[in-house]
């Protein structure tokens, strides 16, 4: 089921984003609200910053409050873009991730790949697939789907909705594009 709505989702942005006419930036900064399951609430910062037009790097910083303990979750990588049409890129990246809870940590590492579009000129796609492997797990697969509103050429509203088979990911942020 959840990968029939990622096929979909990503059949459905790739022909909307033709229609868009700015140019996708990959160097941001974020801070955000996140909710794990509907059950846990949590902050997040993060940010991308563009090497080049085809690589950037990726960091991420997320805290919850989980029964009294708090969790933190950390993602550093690299990605690489390739523009499919003006207004859509096909995006790939590597991540080593780390959660500490209480003192316990859990290294691991995540694989994405998906879409970024322009579907009009000021809201932003996104959909993507993506893979993490840790020291709790023998390997997840979970799917991204989201979208930036844009109040101008600096300010936007970000919304994501992680799925995967156990948890679901919500986040709400305030991102500032560079």
């Amino acid at each position: 089921m959840k990968r029939t709505l990622i096929a979909l989702a990503l059949a459905a942005i790739l022909p909307i984003s033709a229609q868009a006419s700015d140019k996708l930036s990959y160097s941001y900064v974020e801070a955000n609200y996140s909710n794990l399951d509907g059950d846990f609430d949590g902050w997040g910062l993060r940010g991308s910053v563009a090497f080049n037009e085809s690589f950037y790097g990726t960091a991420a910083y997320t805290s919850y409050q989980v029964l009294g303990t708090d969790v933190g979750y950390t993602d550093i990588g690299v990605g690489y873009r390739h523009g499919m049409s003006d207004k859509t890129d096909f995006i790939a990246e590597v991540a080593y991730v780390n959660a500490d809870a209480g003192g316990a940590n859990v290294d691991g590492y995540r694989a994405s790949a998906g879409f970024r579009g322009q579907l009009s000129d000021r809201v932003e796609g996104l959909v993507k697939a993506n893979y993490i492997d840790s020291d709790l797990t023998n390997g997840d697969f979970s799917g991204t789907v989201g979208a930036q509103v844009k109040l101008n050429d600096t300010w936007g509203i970000t919304g994501e909705v992680e799925f995967a088979d156990n948890d679901n990911a919500y986040l709400l942020g305030l991102r500032a594009s560079f």
